[in-house]
């Protein structure tokens, strides 16, 4: 029997629209804390969803929005060899959109019987990471982990100083698609915001590298983010 539990809900969007979501739960009716986590651009695929399964094998009550709700259909999956498709969903994001899209998954989070409170986390890989630094920033979350979030600067900065909780930051020392000045313009942001953070570089790691379904996935770099995602999570969540 597995040790977790796995559903699709369907929550109501503050903006009027719905989102589908991908729960997993460890089984049992005991009380866990709650975990968001964000999708690469590719959706809410098999490698996100077994991420999610991850999580709830390690005691986590997880969900994973679906951030493109407004633009695709239900259910959505990119090519991880066709970036140009999945482009236009991306372009579609506001930031706005991705908190209200956090709330509802946090407020769903909130409501189960299952999720201790004042307990809740978020995770989130690539574009999912500016959206766990976007869920940071207007939620009351207890930690955050962003890998890899392109897009926070310039526009995203100034919500450094409105981070709620302590966030783990993991970068590709390899990658192209990030600037190294963007990395410096973020620290120099928490740190003028005086804002806990951890920053973690793996010098021989690219873009993407937590994902095992992609070519630029690098096992060493990927094994040793999980280790510290856990210590991290379970240090300022419990």
């Amino acid at each position: 029997m597995d040790t977790i539990h796995t559903e699709k809900v369907t929550l109501q969007v503050a903006d009027g629209s719905s989102m589908n979501a991908y729960v997993a739960a460890p089984a049992g009716n005991a009380k866990a804390p709650g975990l968001l986590v964000f999708q690469e651009a590719f959706g809410v695929n098999a490698h996100i969803r077994d991420v999610t399964e991850r999580f709830a094998r390690q005691g986590y009550v997880s969900i994973a929005p679906e951030l493109f709700h407004r633009s695709a259909a239900p259910g959505f999956e990119g090519d991880y060899g066709d970036f140009p498709a999945v482009m236009p969903h991306m372009q579609a994001l506001t930031p706005e959109g991705i908190i209200a899209d956090a709330r509802a998954a946090y407020d769903w989070l909130q409501k189960s019987s299952r999720v201790l409170p004042n307990s809740t986390a978020c995770v989130g890989f690539c574009m999912g990471g500016r959206a766990s630094f976007l869920a940071n920033s207007g939620l009351p979350l207890k930690a955050a982990i962003s890998f890899y979030g392109g897009g926070i600067v310039p526009a995203l900065l100034p919500r450094a100083a409105e981070q709620h909780a302590p966030i783990l930051f993991f970068w590709g020392g390899l990658d192209t698609h990030i600037p190294k000045e963007h990395v410096r313009a973020i620290m120099d942001a928490m740190q003028e915001a005086k804002k806990p953070y951890v920053n973690v570089e793996f010098s021989d790691a690219n873009h993407a590298f937590f994902c095992d379904a992609r070519g630029a996935y690098k096992e060493s770099a990927a094994k040793q983010a999980w280790a510290l995602t856990l210590q991290f999570l379970n240090s300022n969540v419990g």
